[in-house]
């Protein structure tokens, strides 16, 4: 069986999540091509060194522009933060690698255009990670869509809520900080749902939005390994946003309403989206991630209702790979059908969606809220 090398760049929560993807694609997928863990890079060589006896990695490394220029590397996963994306992806493209990239893309939508520009220039395999594409649901709404069950849309309505900075003690962190982050949940929350609304509705042609940072300052600890709860020595300016929301007009005359944040008390991971059309209704959340809610005009009016589909029969995407009937998925299985299908394109050749094109088209998005905020009126998507 051929074999795919694979450098993972970050160690952290993502780079936990992509080392689970890499390592069970092949168990769950029948390739005719392994990917092999090969070497994982960070700058900490302690946390790195421990990362890769954790997860499974052959080899750790510091410096990435050396193991971007490894004969012995195929392709490379890039989970570090936003500001080093594009250094990272230029470089990997003119070394002739595939590349999977954690959203959102660049900082911003030139940095993100010239991203894509590389890479669709060197003729690798791109994809940006937007798992949740993958969530079996939100696939089989595509299909429902796409079936014409809903018919003409009229709304899309999507909302992502976290509540780890409701605290106003909760420390500081790197995606606090613009200068590495770019932004707060705007571009990282408010990312995914942009591209489920392109990836489910269409494009966006007109957005305006606002936004607020409820705490300015928080605490900046002494060492970025203490633990959370350790007494803070100073504080630190949040140069990002708390939440952001925007309405949003469609190409095809839809409209949009988006809200992110990260002050929502009680809401831990609560993405959810709703889309009413003319002959029906689409709703995922997902934190109940393998139900879609369904309502449908065409039923019969005495048993006309929201109906939930437990999406885990073999005729729905990706379960024929899983479990039995019944049996759920869970958040880290969606960047296993992910990387399944990153490595199903890279042996077809076929370029995957989403992809950096799609990465330039979500910066757009978040670039036109982010003036439409400065102006005060609706901004085009340009």
């Amino acid at each position: 069986m051929r074999e795919l090398n694979v450098a993972l760049i970050g160690y952290n929560f993502m780079g936990k999540a992509h080392s689970y993807a890499i390592g069970n694609a092949a168990f769950f997928f029948q390739h005719q091509v392994k990917p092999v863990k090969k070497v994982i890079v960070g700058r900490t060589e302690s946390l790195l060194r421990k990362a890769a006896e954790e997860f499974g990695w052959q080899e750790y490394a510091t410096d990435w522009k050396e193991v971007i220029g490894r004969d012995d590397i195929d392709l490379v996963c890039i989970a570090t933060p936003t500001s080093s994306h594009k250094e990272i992806a230029i470089a990997a493209a003119k070394a002739g690698k595939h590349i999977l990239c954690e959203k959102p893309l660049g900082m911003n939508a030139a940095e993100a255009k010239e991203m894509w520009e590389a890479a669709n220039a060197s003729g690798v395999i791109h994809m940006i990670g937007h798992n949740y594409r993958r969530v079996p649901a939100i696939a089989l709404a595509k299909k429902l869509i796409d079936d014409g069950k809903i018919g003409d849309i009229y709304h899309f309505r999507g909302v992502y809520l976290q509540d780890w900075l409701s605290d106003e003690h909760a420390p500081m962190s790197w995606r606090l900080d613009k200068r590495i982050a770019g932004s707060g949940p705007h571009g990282d929350l408010n990312a995914h749902l942009i591209d489920l609304a392109r990836y489910l509705v269409g494009d966006i042609s007109q957005v305006i939005g606002m936004e607020k940072t409820f705490v300015t300052k928080r605490p900046k600890l002494a060492d970025e390994n203490q633990h959370r709860s350790a007494s803070p020595i100073q504080l630190d300016d949040v140069t990002v946003d708390d939440t952001t929301s925007f309405l949003a007009k469609f190409n095809h005359g839809a409209l949009g309403t988006f809200e992110a944040s990260r002050m929502a008390s009680g809401r831990k991971n609560h993405e959810r989206i709703e889309i009413n059309g003319s002959k029906g209704t689409l709703a995922f959340n997902f934190e109940r991630m393998n139900e879609l809610e369904y309502w449908s005009k065409d039923d019969d009016l005495e048993v006309q209702g929201f109906r939930t589909i437990l999406a885990t029969e073999e005729v729905h995407p990706y379960i024929h790979a899983w479990w039995p009937p019944g049996h759920a998925l869970g958040y880290q299985n969606t960047f296993v059908n992910q990387f399944a299908d990153f490595i199903q394109a890279i042996i077809t050749k076929d370029q995957i969606q989403p992809n950096f094109y799609d990465g330039w088209m979500c910066n757009k998005v978040l670039d036109a809220v982010s003036k439409s905020i400065d102006t005060l009126t609706w901004e085009y998507i340009r």
